[in-house]
């Protein structure tokens, strides 16, 4: 790192008083602190590596104190970046802040094949850590094992299910598979002789099943696939759905119950999935888009999308014997939809590639799924899930790799409703591109931007156009840039998001607001007695204000109140 862009990044820090979670500060005026190697662990665990900065005081407002010995505070890091495993080589960069000496330690990401980075005397258990948010924290034994399996091709799929024979599967699904098979690949068919076969051969010569002591028994992917009941025997390798009343697990709904709907779907996964899709489309509200003398209704997420995500989520979950106790879940809450599966990205793939990389867990599973019509196997499913969510006008999905498991995050906000039309409307004099504006809107909604996010919303495939793009907002004061390279983030101008979260209010909203601004606080009733919609959209519109930042809720249940949130 030049020392440029070491100041430059220091002075974000001091000004924005935050850490980021690619960034540790550490005071070290006098020596490095003792547990510094856990940092070490969890920055060169994390995608991209990381950043310490020692010389400023976290407690102390990011205060500079400066770090005393320069020569013997490099040396001791040296020494501690040797006793990692792998060996590190950071980067270290010296510059002078208000006359004292601060540094800039560069961690660069561990290569794949030798994660977890951990401290060689504490061992591979103990002294491997992951980054979370912007602490570290030690590793659990399955987040250990999730690295270490990533450093070859997982076969748990093709393992056998115990006491799982062939009557355990559906003998229609298999004859239609195979015929489809027959008739999409003849070559491969006469080649494996599979005429010439019997049934229990043919399945075995797919690794639908495989013989064990003259008996032949199916394997883990050819059991979920073509199974009668595969959660006999894997319970919970199945989906649960669960419709909350608000944001949070913890609101309660109008008749005071916990849930809206709950379900769990179990079966062959191609009914699974299209169990889940069906409960989670029957779940979704719908608005009505006038065109003309037409009219359109407009689902709060496009099917395909939500599709995409579920059979992703079965299809690349976790399936090792350490995963197989957790099942996919999905929630769905008033302003968002989650769909979590167990175990984390594989191999290469990283929140930041979804869209061009491609490493495949469960390659005989997914081999059958596509066989069944279910995937492409091409990685594709991410791109239309990017596709389907902006042909709709809203946000990206947000995805989140937490080693332990992976979650897509749908919100529901579309960036291009009336209030945020006309709110956009005042930069009108601004020489803006299309690009800019949604990220305008986009961050009417979100605290921050990454550069991987306005590529996603907009749909631009060269990370420096995103940046150039991005940067021309920072000149033109809309945005502000909080540190830099590929750590960098963006956040709306403080100028501009008051505004912004006035405007964005809608024609309910905006009495909730007024009679709040009269009354102080307001209770879900007064709420019902000056609007006209149902309970339950009052409900619904309450929630949305708290999630938003628009109101503070007060108490819980039937007593709960809504004022203005503490400024």
């Amino acid at each position: 790192m030049k020392e440029a862009q070491a100041l430059e990044l220091i002075q974000s820090i001091r000004t924005g008083k935050y850490e980021e979670a690619a960034i540790e500060v550490k005071a070290a005026h006098k020596a490095l602190p003792a547990h510094l190697s856990e940092e070490l662990s969890a920055l060169a665990n994390r995608t991209g590596g990381g950043l310490i900065v020692l010389g400023l005081d976290e407690l102390h407002g990011f205060a500079v104190t400066g770090v005393a010995d320069v020569q013997s505070t490099l040396t001791n890091l040296a020494n501690m970046a040797s006793d990692m495993e792998p060996a590190l080589r950071l980067g270290c960069t010296v510059v002078a802040v208000e006359g004292k000496h601060c540094i800039v330690v560069e961690i660069p990401e561990c290569p794949l094949q030798h994660k977890p980075c951990h401290n060689r005397d504490a061992g591979l258990q103990k002294g491997s850590y992951i980054r979370v948010v912007n602490t570290s924290r030690r590793m659990t034994d399955y987040e250990v094992f999730g690295y270490v399996s990533n450093r070859s091709q997982p076969q748990f799929d093709r393992e056998l299910v115990a006491e799982a024979d062939l009557a355990e599967l559906d003998t229609a699904a298999i004859r239609s598979y195979l015929d489809k098979l027959k008739a999409a690949r003849p070559k491969l068919w006469e080649r494996l002789h599979m005429e010439d076969k019997l049934l229990s051969d043919q399945l075995c010569a797919v690794d639908i099943a495989r013989m064990q002591n003259d008996t032949p028994r199916t394997t883990l992917a050819g059991l979920l696939c073509f199974g009668i009941w595969p959660q006999r025997f894997l319970p919970s390798l199945m989906v649960t759905f669960v419709r909350y009343p608000g944001t949070t697990t913890d609101e309660r709904g109008p008749l005071k119950q916990r849930f809206l709907d709950s379900a769990k779907f179990e079966g062959p996964l191609p009914q699974v999935v299209e169990e889940t899709v069906r409960r989670i489309a029957a779940n979704m509200q719908h608005s009505t888009l006038v065109e003309g003398i037409f009219h359109r209704t407009l689902p709060e997420y496009p099917e395909e999308a939500i599709r995409e995500a579920v059979v992703n989520a079965i299809a690349h979950r976790d399936y090792s014997p350490m995963a197989r106790g957790s099942q996919i879940r999905v929630q769905m809450f008033a302003d968002r939809l989650e769909v979590q599966s167990p175990g984390g990205l594989f191999g290469a793939v990283t929140e930041e590639n979804l869209e061009e990389a491609q490493s495949t867990r469960n390659q005989l599973l997914v081999r059958l799924l596509e066989e069944l019509g279910m995937v492409e196997n091409r990685g594709s499913g991410i791109r239309a899930m990017l596709a389907a969510m902006r042909e709709a006008h809203l946000e990206p999905p947000r995805f989140v790799d937490s080693r332990s498991f992976f979650q897509v995050t749908f919100r529901n906000v579309s960036l291009m409703r009336p209030e945020s039309v006309k709110w956009l409307n005042q930069f009108g004099g601004y020489p803006l591109s299309d690009n800019q504006r949604m990220a305008l809107v986009y961050l009417q909604n979100n605290e921050q931007m990454t550069n991987s996010d306005y590529r996603r919303l907009n749909n631009v495939a060269d990370t420096i156009q995103a940046t150039r793009e991005l940067k021309k907002m920072v000149e033109q004061g809309l945005i502000e840039m909080h540190a830099s390279r590929r750590w960098a983030t963006y956040s709306l101008a403080p100028n501009l998001k008051t505004a912004a979260d006035i405007s964005l209010l809608s024609e309910n909203e905006q009495r909730v607001l007024q009679l709040v601004l009269e009354r102080e606080s307001v209770s879900r009733q007064d709420c019902l007695k000056v609007l006209p919609i149902s309970a339950r959209q009052v409900t619904y519109l309450l929630s949305r204000m708290v999630a938003q930042g628009h109101l503070a809720r007060m108490g819980e249940k039937r007593g709960a109140r809504y004022t203005l949130p503490p400024i």
